[in-house]
């Protein structure tokens, strides 16, 4: 009797712990959603990086939960972002790859001399989707975007979705008209005198900090989606010098690259010029959340960290390496779609829990309306579900996740679908219908195809996937009647073999401490308070 006395006491003991460890929930508490472009999985030093510092963002996972099987829903950009703001897989979206990206016949003028012709994708946002900064305006919320956009040409902008203020986000996927440096030569967003030499990166937190003061006796959601990491990469140089220094004294490999399936690949973390940039982003997110601490608001403000995709290891700058993930954006394999994924809510002491649940980016729309208070839309974030559960130490119903990706990635990404079901994961192949099969508890780098091994789970999963391409109406690759096999190899393995041994050029460059940056970085040279 006297022992299960006890036992009552302990569980009355741990409920009251349980309570006073948690703050009352907030009503209709303030939101601040942040996207870095490109930012691998292991970019930053709370995901295991040894490299890249970004002590601002580490506070973020340490205040929330770290989802560790957090997934864009798709390999590059502009896919993933639609699901972001729909809730819906790209499939079903239709945006399936990167906005501006050839397909069809028109395809061949890129001379790829691939077996296949990419399918046909949607070109901007449809306006058809009640996006979820939709929802939170009908609810009394004030909106505002910065950043980077590539969902649309004009009607198809942040403001056509959803925001009410949009600070630099149009059709570019890229600083392409200005680069990383003030002036940043943006339509959608103002220079400013003051701002020579100015981040890009600190342009948006300063520009999203701006909003937040002036709003802070309303509820709002500020949407920081910053440009960096995306090419062209540029930093400061005290940032680049000490990387560069960083590098070597973390020991310098003698080769800097190797061949994956069809492009190389960087083998270290030890680019200095994207972990300066790295750094500059963080020091922006930096400048945001001290906003919010400084105006009380860090207590009743969700905030919501990840990136679109997985960081660049092939094409584009090659600037990263995910091990031990493989692949990078624009792939097939976890290094293109596992993605930083975090959740810190104020009134739940979550203080950097781990969670493992397989999430995905269409997951943010349903979970951000549960948190607010808002009834779920399911007719919109269709293949969304709320995360409310899983921040409250509960579980979500199992489900399977799907990516479908018809194109090739400049990356050296093949046209592929996917399906991941409990630690199972397909990958399906358009070029030759081939499937390949990883055990990701076994085998994250996905080295080991077991398709072979497990025919039954092969055959069961590649019969879901389809079966969920059918219901989608997803579009497919076609066969290019002008492809030729011997063609394809002698103009890759010329393509391959010269990129391999420019690269090593450039990297050998960049780490020798006389390196010079090109004359086209803008406030390169200046050192940012």
């Amino acid at each position: 009797m006297k022992s299960l006395k006890i036992f009552f006491w302990f569980i009355i003991l741990n409920a009251f712990v349980s309570c006073t460890n948690s703050n009352p929930k907030i009503e209709s508490p303030n939101i601040l959603f942040i996207l870095v472009d490109d930012l691998g999985y292991n970019d930053l030093s709370v995901m295991g990086s040894q490299y890249y510092e970004t002590p601002n963002i580490d506070h973020i996972a340490s205040q929330g939960i770290n989802f560790t099987n957090g997934y864009a829903t798709c390999a590059v950009c502009s896919p993933s972002r639609a699901s972001l703001l729909t809730g819906k897989f790209a499939a079903r979206h239709g945006i399936t790859d990167w906005i501006g990206a050839k397909s069809g016949e028109a395809w061949r003028a890129n001379k790829r001399f691939t077996q296949l012709l990419p399918a046909a994708y949607v070109h901007q946002l449809s306006s058809e989707f009640q996006t979820f900064p939709e929802v939170l305006q009908e609810n009394g919320y004030h909106t505002f975007f910065a950043g980077k956009w590539h969902l649309g040409k004009e009607g198809s902008h942040p403001e056509d979705h959803g925001f009410d203020i949009n600070k630099g986000g149009y059709h570019v996927g890229g600083p392409y008209s200005g680069g990383f440096f003030s002036p940043f030569n943006n339509p959608k967003m103002e220079d400013f005198p003051d701002e020579k030499g100015m981040s890009l990166s600190m342009k948006l937190a300063k520009e999203t900090s701006k909003f937040i003061k002036e709003n802070k006796d309303t509820k709002f959601l500020a949407y920081l989606s910053f440009y960096a990491v995306h090419a062209p990469i540029q930093t400061s140089e005290d940032k680049w010098k000490k990387y560069r220094n960083k590098a070597d004294s973390l020991g310098v490999l003698e080769k800097g690259f190797a061949i994956e399936r069809r492009l190389p690949y960087r083998l270290k973390q030890d680019n200095p010029v994207y972990a300066g940039l790295i750094e500059q982003v963080d020091e922006a997110v930096g400048v945001v959340m001290k906003t919010l601490k400084d105006l009380n608001l860090d207590e009743n403000t969700i905030v919501v960290f990840t990136s679109d995709n997985g960081g660049v290891t092939s094409g584009d700058n090659y600037s990263t390496n995910l091990s031990p993930l493989r692949g990078g954006k624009g792939y097939q394999w976890e290094g293109g779609i596992r993605v930083p994924y975090f959740i810190s809510v104020p009134w739940m002491k979550q203080d950097g829990k781990i969670n493992t649940t397989p999430v995905s980016g269409a997951d943010f729309y349903p979970t951000i309306l549960d948190l607010a208070g808002i009834d779920l839309r399911p007719e919109e974030h269709q293949d969304g579900l709320s995360l409310v559960p899983l921040l409250e130490n509960k579980n979500i119903e199992e489900r399977a996740l799907y990516w479908h990706y018809p194109h090739y990635g400049n990356q050296g990404g093949d046209p592929s679908s996917i399906i991941r079901e409990g630690n199972w994961k397909l990958i399906h192949y358009w070029e030759d219908s081939k499937n390949e099969l990883y055990d990701l508890s076994k085998d994250l780098g996905e080295q080991k195809d077991v398709s072979d091994a497990h025919l039954e789970i092969t055959n069961r999963l590649d019969l879901k996937l389809k079966a969920w391409l059918t219901s989608v109406k997803a579009n497919y690759p076609s066969p290019d009647d002008q492809y030729h096999p011997d063609t394809f190899k002698m103009k890759n393995d010329a393509f391959v073999q010269n990129k391999l041994l420019n690269l090593e050029t450039q990297r050998s460059k960049m780490l020798a401490p006389d390196w010079q940056p090109n004359d086209d970085w803008w406030g390169s040279r200046i050192t940012e308070d």
